[in-house]
């Protein structure tokens, strides 16, 4: 369906906190801003890359007073399309600045800013706002392109200290990092790396050359003046390494890797394969591994004692459906999710990003690989491995089981039908299960009989009941075509054929819930229901984000429509938890807060918050053949486990409150990693008596 990758976290940084600089400075007379500097004139065309493939262009047209700036791209089939027009006052400040066009999922966005009188204005995604403003600051886009980097470094750069203000809340801070030396069509040029924080979650890092804005960079994605398009792979593996360093000195202050053997005293431990919560206890972690559950009140000299309280000890939770970044790694620890299943990313990077969580230099889960395989077309998702051919989708297969870490293989959307037989027959061969979207001009009826182990998303078997023949779900209409699910009979034949062939063939589902719920109940100007819980504690671009709809719901009928469309996919998860089908908990939201959202949307099925805390848990090691060393909290295991101070067995919502992560035998308290984020922490640091 969709994934919150490394792209999406980029995006989601530039578009959240684009930005547009505003203060008394911004009056109402403006003048010409000079684009040319010493390095000559800024440069007119940009290439939007992923994973070195081209996708898409941000143009930059300079006038008289400011910009006008247009940027499209697509992959796998959606992008954002968004026309640009700010006017700058002779100090090179946004006086103005009016973005029209569609985010990446279809919402609409029409949005404007002006300064005038000492007050900023804005009409967003939200509504409409105003504040009044008595020194410089830059007003916070909901949408724009990344070129906003270049105007808000170049006021930045102005301001002594790097920092201004920004509106709606939160500061803008400019960082200075490398130069760099690179060549194009251009020709030879030293280049300028930047990141600027200070309203979201992560650092955004991009170029100058000078005061010309030279490109944006993170590991999957890349932004680049054209010309320079061979520069791509080095610059994102400097992104990537940037991110590194950053969460390795967020590590370095968060991880309590004790030496002496640490005691958890006074918890009561949830049995994960009984779904029942024991007496008082403790347990002792020595290295990675749980050495011994004893007493509540055990202790031993030379032991670190962590006071529980009386709380709940909860095996660590498994996230099924995830494209691992740094970001997410490190949140899904705070939160308890210990081991994640990557559904598809750009192999290299994922390489590196494991090989740091297992050396301890950032946190993260434990990372259940699957190998994507998407065919080329202008729709393709432009990860794992592309091919043309059904003997290339054969050797894709190989390539992947080759390399030894792979629990399956993933089929995407562009693939063609023809080919999945063969595809199941080489990973049968190599020990590989397959999972995967229903690919374009087919139905999950034809995936299960081919030899599907398991369906992505319930969207994708979903719409094999909707579609017209030949429809093409390359597209948004995957997404779109959901309005049509309120006119379906749940209990008509081809829909209970689907069901019985899933039972029979034992099949399972990975629905991602939330994600559906994001996407067919969030409106403009309303908060998401997925997030209330905790939004109030994130950053302000991300607060903002959550009063934003993800689709177009152009009218009354749609938003029925859509609602109608979330409740028919609830009724079919009741359904096919009814009939036994095995249901597998995922997000593609990225994990963490998102996780504990998707878990608790299956007490709507019926579900209680015990069988789905132990489903999450032990049920998700034993379905990943894992069950001997995670899952359980017993001797000899693994130590991953997080400490909940009430009882999430009652109450499901006191699982967002987690007070302590142990991963892997390293020990975490997520009210220190939080702030390291920009996010208000939830819970109290709980007392620890170190040996003396």
């Amino acid at each position: 369906m969709m994934a919150y990758k490394g792209l999406a976290a980029l995006l989601a940084a530039s578009v959240l906190m684009a930005c547009s600089p505003a203060g008394e400075s911004g009056g109402g007379d403006s003048a010409a801003t000079d684009t040319a500097t010493a390095t000559g004139p800024e440069a007119t065309v940009f290439t939007v890359l992923v994973g070195g493939t081209p996708i898409g262009a941000l143009e930059i047209a300079p006038g008289e007073d400011g910009y006008t700036v247009d940027y499209e791209y697509r992959n796998n089939g959606r992008g954002p399309t968004l026309a640009e027009r700010v006017t700058l006052d002779a100090n090179g400040l946004p006086q103005s600045w009016t973005v029209e066009g569609a985010s990446t999922f279809g919402n609409p966005v029409a949005e404007s800013y002006e300064f005038i009188d000492g007050e900023a204005r804005w009409t967003d995604n939200t509504g409409e706002n105003s504040a009044p403003l008595s020194e410089d600051a830059f007003y916070v886009p909901e949408n724009a392109s990344p070129y906003w980097l270049a105007i808000a470094a170049r006021a930045l750069m102005a301001e002594e200290d790097g920092v201004l203000p920004a509106i709606p809340g939160g500061e803008l801070r400019l960082s200075e990092m490398d130069a760099l030396d690179v060549t194009g069509e251009g020709g030879d040029r030293t280049v300028t790396s930047y990141s600027i924080a200070g309203t979201g979650l992560n650092p955004v890092y991009f170029l100058m050359h000078g005061e010309n804005f030279f490109g944006v960079i993170s590991p999957g994605f890349a932004l680049i003046e054209q010309g320079y398009e061979g520069e791509d792979e080095r610059l994102r593996g400097l992104a990537a390494e940037y991110g590194a360093r950053r969460f390795e000195e967020i590590q370095t202050r968060v991880v309590r890797d004790y030496e002496a053997p640490v005691r958890i005293r006074n918890v009561r431990i949830f049995d994960s394969r009984n779904e029942t919560l024991g007496e008082p206890a403790s347990v002792l972690v020595q290295d990675n591994r749980i050495i011994s559950i004893d007493a509540a009140d055990a202790g031993g000299e030379g032991e670190v004692v962590i006071e529980g309280n009386g709380g709940t000890l909860v095996p660590g939770l498994f996230d099924m459906h995830g494209h691992m970044g740094e970001t997410a790694a490190f949140l899904n620890i705070a939160a308890g999710v210990t081991s994640v299943r990557d559904m598809g990313n750009n192999n290299d990077v994922l390489d590196g990003l494991v090989e740091n969580i297992r050396s301890g230099r950032v946190a993260g889960p434990r990372v259940f690989r699957s190998g994507f395989i998407e065919g080329r077309s202008p729709f393709s998702s432009n990860n794992g491995i592309l091919v043309e051919t059904e003997a290339e989708a054969v050797a894709a297969v190989e390539t992947y089981a080759a390399r030894g870490d792979m629990h399956q293989v993933k089929i995407y959307n562009s693939m063609n039908p023809d080919w999945i037989p063969a595809v199941v027959e080489a990973a049968r061969a190599n020990g590989l299960r397959v999972t995967g979207h229903v690919p374009a001009f087919t139905n999950a009826d034809a995936m299960i009989a081919a030899g599907y182990d398991e369906m992505t998303h319930i969207n994708q078997i979903m719409l094999g009941w909707v579609l017209e023949e030949g429809e093409d779900t390359r597209s948004l209409l995957r997404l779109t075509a959901l309005r049509r699910l309120p006119a379906l009979d749940l209990d008509s034949a081809p829909v209970q054929a689907t069901l019985d062939a899933l039972v029979e063939n034992g099949v399972a589902v990975d629905p991602t819930f939330a994600i559906h719920e994001a996407l067919l109940l969030s409106r403009n100007g309303e908060i998401s229901p997925g997030v209330t819980d905790y939004i109030d504690h994130m950053p302000v671009s991300n607060q903002r984000s959550a009063r934003s709809a993800w689709a177009d719901i152009a009218t009354p009928e749609d938003d029925v429509n859509y609602r109608g469309a979330y409740d028919q996919i609830t009724a079919m998860l009741t359904m096919m938890h009814e009939r036994g089908i095995f249901l597998v908990p995922g997000t593609d939201l990225g994990g963490s807060f998102s996780l504990h959202r998707e878990l608790e949307l299956y007490q709507s099925i019926g579900m209680s918050p015990a069988e789905i805390l132990g489903w999450a848990s032990w049920g998700m090691a034993d379905y990943l053949g894992a069950g001997d060393e995670l899952g359980t909290i017993e001797e000899g295991k693994i130590a991953d486990f997080f400490l909940v101070p009430g009882d999430p067995t009652a109450d499901f919502k006191e699982i967002k409150t987690i007070s302590l992560v142990v991963a892997d035998g390293r020990v975490y308290f997520p009210s220190e990693i939080y702030p390291e984020f920009g996010i208000r922490p939830f819970t109290e640091v709980p007392a620890v008596i170190e040996p003396q």
